[in-house]
């Protein structure tokens, strides 16, 4: 059974992934509450200069999910470019069913993580380019991984939309101080 500290680590992953933020103004730091309000138009839409689209920035995160999952706790042997790790090629993923996969492959993560007890955390596991990392390095790898991604969608979801202001600035007032 998971112990205090896998059971934060599951915390951590989870916020990351699903984290509510905000209610009252639906600000969040997490991957699929910022996904939750992107649209079939702004999926694959990339504003000047851009080069990658929100699709292609949600297929890379669901391989490097699938890719740590199989090294740190699976067979070890996948590999990037294969349909295994990544489903479509670019521009063809299609919004509902890449949104599903991803959730699969964070969910597998999770299962792997919920089996952890807190000591296993130290130990040593393999990474996808060939390094032994503490477990514990590669779930903060994976949580990093996704609110980096979830500031990158949120980017490019405002400079896709009307408004690119901060909420404070849309409504005309001041930043909140603490």
């Amino acid at each position: 059974m998971a112990g205090p500290a896998v059971r934060e680590a599951l915390y951590l992953l989870d916020e990351a992934f699903n984290g509510r933020g905000i209610e009252e103004s639906n600000e969040s730091q997490a991957l699929m509450t910022n996904l939750a309000t992107v649209g079939e138009r702004e999926w694959r839409a990339l504003p000047a200069g851009a080069a990658r689209s929100i699709e292609s920035i949600v297929v890379h995160i669901g391989a490097c999910k699938v890719m740590y999952d199989d090294y740190a706790f699976g067979r070890g042997t996948l590999q990037w470019g294969t349909r295994d790790v990544e489903p479509w090629s670019e521009g063809t993923a299609p919004m509902a069913d890449a949104l599903r996969w991803l959730r699969e492959s964070h969910q597998r993560l999770i299962d792997h993580v919920t089996a952890l007890d807190d000591a296993e955390l130290g130990a040593p596991r393999m990474t996808n380019w060939g390094e032994r990392r503490p477990t514990r390095w590669i779930l903060a790898a994976m949580i990093g991984h996704d609110f980096y991604h979830a500031g990158e969608i949120n980017h490019l979801r405002s400079l896709l939309g009307i408004d690119d202001r901060w909420r404070w600035q849309q409504r005309g007032g001041a930043p909140a101080t603490s």
